[in-house]
Parts: C-alpha cells; structure tokens; sequence
C-alpha cells in the first residue's frame, strides 16, 4: 500500500494549468494531479488508443469539455469518465484541482 498526501501539491501559478505532480505510474494505470488557476483550461484533445479516463474534481469549480465545444458543469466531486479516444479537456472557473485517471496507462 501506498499513502500520498495531496494536499502538499495545492498550488497554482495564475492563469496557468499545472501538471504537478504524478501520483502513480504502473503497468495498469497512471494516476496525474494537475492544478488549473481560475480562467486556465487543460485544453480538448484525445488520444489514438483504446482504454478509459476518469476526471475527479477535488477542488474548486469549472466545466468538462469536449468535442463541439460541450461544457458540462463540473464541481468538488463530480467525476467524469470517458473512453481515451473520446474529446475531452477542463475548464477552470475558480483554482481547481483534479485527478486524472488513465487505464491502462499511456
């Protein structure tokens, strides 16, 4: 087993996403903690591979997006899952923090 404190990684450059810190990186799933400041977006992109995703907000406000401009509302514990391939990205209304999923890891 493993513990990680997350709460040391809190911290946000302004109007700037961060990929702060990576949490786990194993044969079945990366786990990454990015750190969006207010008005930053972790921009829609995919990936050419088969396998799913999880977006866990764990702090802060926003919106999910994806492919047509789509904006889903997204809050401190809202999780979004998708398959890798599919368009998706976040956009930060206040500092917000989430954990990216990925399996199997790419």
């Amino acid at each position: 087993m493993k513990k990680i404190d997350l709460d040391t990684t809190r911290e946000f450059s302004e109007g700037q996403m961060t990929r702060f810190f990576l949490v786990e990186d194993s044969p079945h799933f990366k786990i990454i903690n990015f750190n969006l400041a207010a008005g930053a977006t972790f921009p829609v992109h995919s990936h050419d591979l088969d396998g799913q995703l999880s977006i866990l907000v764990f702090e802060g406000e926003g919106f999910f997006l994806g492919e047509d401009d789509d904006a889903i509302p997204a809050k401190t514990g809202d999780l979004l899952i998708s398959e890798i391939r599919e368009p998706h990205g976040v956009r930060a209304t206040t500092d917000m923090r989430i954990i990216v999923t990925i399996a199997p890891p790419i």
